[in-house]
Formats: structure tokens, C-alpha cells, sequence
């Protein structure tokens, strides 16, 4: 009927290459003997639908002009200066090469830093189309190669769906939360991105719906993890910039020139209204949150508009103020409500914070804990960001135990026995207290605690800590209250 001929002028006037449009006109034949009301006729209709929307030579044009790069990367993303280089050398080469492969980016780095914005911004300087797929939770190899058309209700996969709603064939994908997929009874969708993100192969990408194959080596995929230990096989096909969390100082220049300009917009609050200090910022980066990236930062921004916002409206109280109105020869008082403006603008200043917000919830004074020997500072790594761990020991008398507490893996109680070991062997060195002949643990028990007992710990990297610990137990001086560190000793 109409509808086929419709299909069939479509076909036409599509930019499909040869193969695909052998498979089209094959399939189109097809549809042209089935009745309508047969449901294989409307799995055929919607097959060919998908091969005339899909963009088999369309793309982008692209203006690669590098000072507008910058300044746009600049003006969105404060600091990752790594990840910014990277990204202009992929325009400078682009420029100087019109037919390059898109590199395979992956940008690794705690919650809340920026991946995925900054990926909109290469899109954006770029001059390409965006579009991001979610892969968080996904453990269906079909949501990246899609259903074979036997099925009902099957569908193409993220990839092909994606390309269709861009409409373009040269788009910026984002792959979003990559680290986030898990194997599950239908295939592992790491396995099927393998095809996806190799430059080798997915020139011709056949996924199982479209079952025809289809060049990505076009589009630039962006790939954003937390953490590269959950995805070896796929981490050989992708280039991985680190990107690392934020600094106080950083954290106060986003909060002043980012997070608080949104944060004043989405709750209707101009500059005239509300004003915070610079010291309550500092304030509220240092003693309110502790994350390697911002989301937690302007949550509390947030709050503090609220509070404001809560301020003001309760300021327009009304008034009644008494006027004169003539009317006729007589004279009435008339009684009118106006509007008392509040005493603007409403300044945050670092008593207001904690008004609003309550006490701080991190103390960032250090210094009294390490104030009595025997406690040192470390770093550790998790996924969230870098974390300070402090490390506690002391002695009572006993016969030569050492007691560890805190949660430990073995590697960690490893550390432990080998930090004392080594300082037993080498006491002459920091002169402590050992007569020849004796042992340094002679009569003496030894305690070595890391607090957050909830929490589980491990690795070598605590080592050069616990000798720290136990040279100050032993001496009876203190550790410099200012110096962290991590490292395995041998």
C-alpha cells in the first residue's frame, strides 16, 4: 500500500552503502508479499525503518579552531590540566588530518570531578554531537549488540540506537561508568564492548539486530570509571587519563566562579539577595566537606540558599500603612498592605555557616592527636579519593607480643611484623634504649591500632607508617604533625 511505497521512496533517497541497501531492497520484497496483519510485517517495517534512520554517511562538519578549545575547556572546568593537553593534541592532530581514528579516551577518577561534563565540553569544542550511554548496572551483552530479530519486541543495541538518535555518523559517545558492568547469565557487556572500542575492528561493527556491518571508526568514543581494576580486557583498547580530585584551594575557586552562580539560579536568588564571605567558603570546603570531587560541596551550597530563600520570603511580611484617599468632599482613611522589602543583601559569614548548617562535621586540626608519641599519619588510596589514615601504637609491659587491631588483611599484618623486625635489627641506628645482648622487645608488649575499626584495610603501602610509629614509640619523640606518607619497606 502507501505505507510500503512510502518505505520504498525512502530506501531510495538514503545514503546507504551497497551492502546495506541489498539487504533493504531483499527485505522491502519481503514486506511487499506479507499481509499487514501478520506480526512479522511490522518487525520487517520497523527493520527497515531503522536501516533508512540510521546516518550511513552523514556527518558533522567540524571546525577545529584550537583558541576557542581552550578557552571553552577552561571556562567549564577549572585545574585537570593533564586531561585538557590531551584533548588539545587530539584537535591539533585532527586539524592537520581530517581522516584520523578517534582515539579511545577513558578518564579515571573519584566521583564528582568532572568526567562526564567535560566530556559534553569536548563535544562541544568539537563541534559534534553528544550522546551518553549509561552503563551502570548493565550485565546483558545485548544492551550493547542488541536482540537477534527472531525475538519479540527485539531491539538494536545502545550503540546503533544511539547513532539513530544523533543522526549523525561522527558523534562523541560517552561511555559512562564503564566500570560499572557486571557479567550476568546472558554474556558479559565487557566482552561485547571489546568489538566496540578496537580501532581494528570496529570499522565494521555488526550488531545482532542491524546483523549488517557498520563503520563507528568514525565516532570518538570517551569512555568514565571510578577505578580501572574492574575492566583489564577492555583497558588495553583504551587510552586512560587520570583525573585527579580537587585541592581546598581549588574546591573555593569552583564553589566562588560555579557551584554558587548555579546554585543562586535553580533557587530563584540574585547576588542582591544573598552574598557569602570568602572566609565562610573556605569554611565550608575545609570543615563541612571531606571528597575528592564537589557534589557534597554544592549539596551545602544548596542548603545555604534554601535557608536564604526561607529568609526572604518570610521578610516580606505585610504591613498595613494608612493613606489619605480623596473621594468626593469626603475624607476616608483607606488602610492598604505593602510590602516591607528585607534588609538585603543577606551576607553568609562563617557564624551563619554553622547557624544553617550546624557544627563542623570534619576537624582539620591534626595537631593534638599528634601531640603524644607513638601516632603518625599515612595515606591511603580508595575509589572515592585519597584519605588520610592514622596509625596508633603503644607499649605495656608483657613478654614480646605484638598486637595488631583495626581490621587488617594479611598483607597489612605482613607490614606490621616486618616495620618491627626492621626496627629490631637496625635499633642501633635511631639509639634507642637496647642493651647489647638484649632484644628490643624484651618484657615489653606492643599494640598497633588503626582506627576506623568498621572498616576494612590492607595492602604493603602502610609500611614506612608503622616504622614511623613504632621509632616514635620507642624514642619518645613525636612525628612532625604536618608530614603524611605512604610506601612498603622491605
Amino acid at each position: 500500500g502507501d505505507e510500503v511505497g512510502l518505505l520504498e521512496k525512502k530506501i531510495k533517497a538514503a545514503e546507504m552503502p551497497d551492502h546495506a541497501r541489498k539487504v533493504a531492497a531483499k527485505e522491502l520484497q519481503r514486506l511487499k508479499k506479507m499481509p499487514p496483519h501478520m506480526p512479522e510485517h511490522a518487525m520487517t517495517r520497523n527493520y527497515l525503518e531503522l536501516l533508512i534512520d540510521l546516518p550511513w554517511s552523514h556527518c558533522s562538519s567540524e571546525v577545529v579552531d584550537l583558541a576557542k578549545s581552550r578557552s571553552d575547556l577552561d571556562a567549564d572546568h577549572y585545574g585537570m590540566e593533564k586531561l585538557k593537553k590531551r584533548v588539545l593534541e587530539y584537535l591539533a592532530v585532527r586539524k592537520l588530518k581530517s581522516s584520523l581514528k578517534g582515539p579511545i579516551l577513558c578518564f579515571v577518577g573519584p566521583p564528582g570531578v568532572g568526567k562526564t561534563s567535560v566530556g559534553r565540553s569536548i563535544a562541544r569544542s568539537l563541534g559534534r554531537e553528544f550522546y551518553r550511554i549509561s552503563l551502570g548496572g548493565v550485565s546483558d551483552q545485548a544492551d550493547i549488540r542488541g536482540h537477534r530479530r527472531t525475538y519479540i519486541g527485539s531491539m538494536p543495541g545502545r550503540i546503533i540506537q544511539g547513532l539513530r538518535t544523533v543522526g549523525v555518523k561522527n558523534p562523541v559517545f560517552l561511555l559512562d561508568e564503564i566500570d560499572k558492568m557486571t557479567p550476568g547469565i546472558h554474556g558479559d557487556p565487557a566482552a561485547a564492548l571489546l568489538e566496540v572500542l578496537d580501532p581494528e575492528q570496529n570499522c565494521a561493527f555488526i550488531d545482532h539486530y542491524l546483523n549488517i556491518p557498520y563503520d563507528l571508526s568514525s565516532v570518538l568514543f570517551i569512555a568514565t570509571a571510578n577505578t580501572v581494576s574492574t575492566i583489564p580486557a577492555l583497558l588495553d583498547r583504551m587510552e586512560v587519563i587520570p583525573v585527579p580530585g580537587y585541592t581546598h584551594e581549588e574546591k573555593e575557586h569552583i564553589a566562588r566562579n560555579h557551584l554558587l552562580p548555579k546554585q543562586l539560579k535553580e533557587h530563584g536568588i540574585t547576588t542582591d539577595m544573598m552574598q557569602v564571605t570568602n572566609e565562610a567558603l573556605k569554611k565550608l570546603v575545609v570543615k563541612y566537606t571531606r571528597e575528592a570531587g564537589v557534589r557534597t560541596l554544592e549539596r551545602k551550597i544548596g542548603a545555604l540558599c534554601r535557608a536564604v530563600a526561607v529568609k526572604v520570603v518570610e521578610s516580606e511580611a505585610l504591613c498595613p500603612v494608612a493613606l489619605q484617599h480623596d473621594q468626593l468632599s469626603n475624607q476616608s482613611a483607606v488602610t492598604v498592605a505593602v510590602a516591607r522589602p528585607p534588609s538585603l543583601p543577606i551576607v553568609i559569614d562563617e557564624i551563619a555557616i554553622e547557624t544553617i548548617l550546624g557544627p563542623p562535621q570534619y576537624d582539620q586540626d591534626m595537631d593534638s592527636r599528634l601531640l603524644q608519641p607513638g601516632v603518625a599519619v599515612g595515606l591511603a588510596w580508595t575509589v572515592a579519593g585519597g584519605e588520610i589514615m592514622f596509625v596508633e601504637a603503644s607499649r605495656m609491659e608483657g613478654d614480646g607480643q605484638l598486637v595488631l587491631t583495626g581490621q587488617l588483611g594479611d598483607v597489612m599484618k605482613e607490614s606490621a611484623k616486618l616495620a618491627l623486625n626492621w626496627l629490631r635489627i637496625h635499633a642501633d641506628m635511631f639509639h634507642l634504649p637496647v642493651q647489647k645482648g638484649t632484644d628490643l622487645m624484651e618484657g615489653t608488649d606492643v599494640h598497633i591500632h588503626f582506627p576506623a575499626g568498621a572498616v576494612g584495610k590492607d595492602g604493603p603501602s602502610a609500611g614506612i607508617t608503622i616504622v614511623t610509629v613504632l621509632v616514635s614509640l620507642f624514642t619518645g619523640r613525636t612525628v612532625l604533625p604536618d608530614v603524611a606518607m605512604t610506601g612498603e619497606i622491605t
